[in-house]
């Protein structure tokens, strides 16, 4: 067991009485939790419709069959993401297309790399906004505009992150939550699909479930006595026990992001005094999830990166990498292209813990061992 764990559950007596309503209920597969984890999410990001789905990674899937994405088209994509990003692209047979990351100080896709590496064969941009820091999406959206290109929001990171005024996930066309045991909102496994788009958001409801015209829910309260299929759809259905953790997990979540920007400047005041490691995204002030928590150590050499994780790890403390980039997988290697600036970033970066149970007195520990480690 870790002194300093990467994450930490926040669950309470809240999910557990939660988790016991829905077994009492009797109904526990899709149905009226999983319409109120919907109705609360899709209110809490001002979004028309929300839909809850059995993990993000269907949410991207369906999100590129509701969009008309198929073989041979080309969708840019960040490699510095986790590979579902990329994974759901090749799921519906099209090419995915790496564009690299701005810079040290910002993880996200340059919007000039994506703009570079557009063909006559292009129909999407898929963006991942890093930790829960925006993308730079008014530049994105105008390139998009100017190329009739389609925008799917990989948003696993910034539930509630917001740019401009509005939250990340409702500002492409199709925007794609998780949530996994360690993501800001957790039902263990889970994902949402949330989009403006009343034909969109038909056309994923419908996948969703086996193409089939009604729910079980439905029928077993009358609203209907049959169901037609009328395309060949997947089962990719929430079921209500988790959907019962997510509406607590909800409700907790505008406190929990204000404790991780906390702990958040607690890391960048500590790391200002730590030589040789940089803090990618310091100083913005945007209200963002802070999923995660990364610093990148000196020098171009993995062999530096791994090492200062082996002395945080002999002192108790949880490290991680996030990404491996996806374009260095052996899956990807027909589509691999040059990423400078991904590859000098993959190298050096260390993912440290950041959870809201994160006291200041464990950041000045982290700091202060990895700042041996750096001149070890």
């Amino acid at each position: 067991m870790y002194k300093i764990p990467l994450f930490d559950l926040n669950f309470g007596i809240e999910e557990e009485l939660a988790v016991l309503d829905t077994l009492r209920s009797k109904w526990i597969s899709t149905g009226p939790k999983t319409t109120a984890f919907e109705t609360d999410f899709a209110e809490i990001l001002d979004v028309r419709h929300a839909l809850a789905l059995a993990n993000c990674t269907v949410s991207l899937h369906l999100a590129m069959k509701i969009l008309g994405i198929g073989p041979g088209d080309e969708v840019i994509c960040p490699s510095l993401t986790f590979v579902a990003t990329v994974n759901a692209i090749r799921y519906v047979d099209a090419v995915p297309v790496f564009a690299d990351i701005c810079g040290d100080d910002d993880l996200t896709v340059d919007p000039q790399d994506i703009e570079r590496k557009i063909t006559l064969r292009t129909k999407a941009i898929v963006v991942m906004h890093y930790a829960g820091f925006p993308c730079a999406m008014d530049e994105i959206m105008r390139i998009a505009r100017i190329h009739d290109l389609k925008v799917i929001e990989d948003a696993c990171h910034g539930p509630l992150s917001e740019y401009g005024g509005r939250k990340l996930g409702t500002i492409g066309d199709v925007g794609c939550f998780s949530f996994f045991s360690n993501k800001n909102i957790s039902t263990g496994e889970g994902g949402m699909l949330v989009t403006n788009d009343e034909g969109l958001y038909e056309h994923a409801k419908l996948l969703r479930s086996h193409g089939m015209t009604t729910l079980s829910y439905e029928r077993s309260k009358g609203h209907s006595t049959g169901y037609d299929v009328v395309e060949s759809g997947y089962n990719y259905r929430m079921d209500d026990i988790r959907a019962s953790i997510g509406v607590v997990q909800l409700r907790k979540l505008e406190d929990d992001l204000k404790k991780r920007a906390e702990v958040r400047q607690w890391y960048e005041d500590a790391f200002s005094e730590v030589e040789g490691a940089g803090v990618p995204f310091s100083g913005r002030r945007g209200f963002v999830s802070n999923y995660i928590f990364v610093v990148l150590a000196g020098g171009q050499s993995t062999v530096l990166r791994d090492t200062i994780r082996d002395r945080l790890h002999e002192a108790g403390i949880q490290t991680s990498m996030h990404y491996p980039p996806v374009h260095r997988f052996s899956i990807f290697r027909q589509f691999f292209c040059e990423l400078p600036v991904t590859e000098r970033v993959a190298s050096r970066l260390i993912t440290l813990p950041m959870h809201s149970g994160l006291t200041r007195e464990s950041v000045l520990f982290i700091a202060d061992i990895m700042g041996k480690a750096v001149f070890c």
